[in-house]
């Protein structure tokens, strides 16, 4: 997985130490962003996803816009939600064909 340094941080200075934690920290974000956009490669815009929030049941709706971390989906309901690609699933066969999915969804009006 790549060479393999030691580093001795006991004879590191605090602001050595301070660049190092801020290196890491970027590096793992970056790792972070290149998973979360390999993910929502396997989706695209249009496609029915489905996942599951917290304490709720499963959401089901539509895919309609990646942003810089998440994706957004509308649900058949009109809810609008951001998702973090990697809860996105393919909805499971909810007995109705592709051919049958609604490609209109009904959103609220806001007053």
């Amino acid at each position: 997985m790549g060479v393999h340094m030691k580093i001795d941080i006991d004879n590191l200075t605090e602001a050595e130490l301070i660049d190092l934690n801020n290196r890491i920290v970027e590096r793992l974000r970056f790792l972070h962003q290149m998973r979360a956009h390999a993910k929502m490669l396997e989706f695209k815009i249009g496609d029915r996803v489905s996942f599951e929030p917290e304490g709720r049941s499963v959401v089901v709706g539509m895919l309609t816009r990646y942003n810089r971390k998440t994706v957004t989906v509308i649900t058949d309901g009109g809810e609008r939600w951001n998702v973090a690609p990697s809860l996105l699933r393919r909805p499971e066969d909810s007995g109705r064909s592709e051919d049958h999915a609604p490609n209109v969804i009904r959103l609220r009006k806001k007053y």
